[in-house]
């Protein structure tokens, strides 16, 4: 897995978190235990911090940023979905970011709350803890989420890091 140091920045990933051999981890970045980041991933904390909490799935493709002035914070048990770009925001614990979503400086997705696939979050907007996010840009729909649906996408990638921890195996 390329993992960088930028200076004197070098990356903290607790050893029970999975980062594929093809996702990118670069400086002033923290993965917490049981975490997974998936292939094509990249965590670029170059201009400020990125804090990826405990059990939380970073999937295929999804880039992570900050600016100068935000950093970048994913909280615990949260999954970030394939293609999402996170800059500049905070990500509350339980939170799920659909695929190909935007989520912009100084966002906040509360507690519990959905992105949905393709939306953009902008800058400065606050996503109630479980309410849903829809469309381009963000309506948001109070008290839309199950805290199951959250839960098991979640859960279904914990598992899926062991397995992926004891089986992968490059092949050519």
């Amino acid at each position: 897995m390329p993992v960088y140091a930028l200076g004197d920045h070098v990356p903290e990933i607790d050893p029970s978190a999975y980062v594929h051999p093809e996702a990118v981890i670069i400086g002033r970045v923290t993965i917490g235990a049981q975490s997974s980041v998936w292939p094509g991933a990249v965590l670029r904390g170059d201009d400020g911090d990125i804090v990826v909490g405990a059990r939380t799935s970073i999937q295929d493709g999804a880039i992570i940023h900050t600016t100068p002035f935000w950093p970048t914070t994913v909280g615990d048990e949260c999954v970030v979905g394939h293609l999402a770009h996170l800059e500049g925001c905070t990500v509350e614990d339980g939170a799920l970011v659909g695929s190909g979503s935007i989520v912009l400086h100084r966002a906040v997705v509360g507690s519990g709350a959905l992105v949905g696939a393709g939306a953009v979050v902008s800058g400065d907007t606050v996503v109630p803890p479980r309410a849903m996010a829809l469309g381009v840009p963000a309506k948001i729909r109070p008290d839309a989420v199950d805290p199951d649906t959250i839960s098991l996408a979640m859960e279904s990638y914990v598992q899926r890091t062991e397995r992926y921890a004891k089986e992968l195996r490059r092949i050519d």
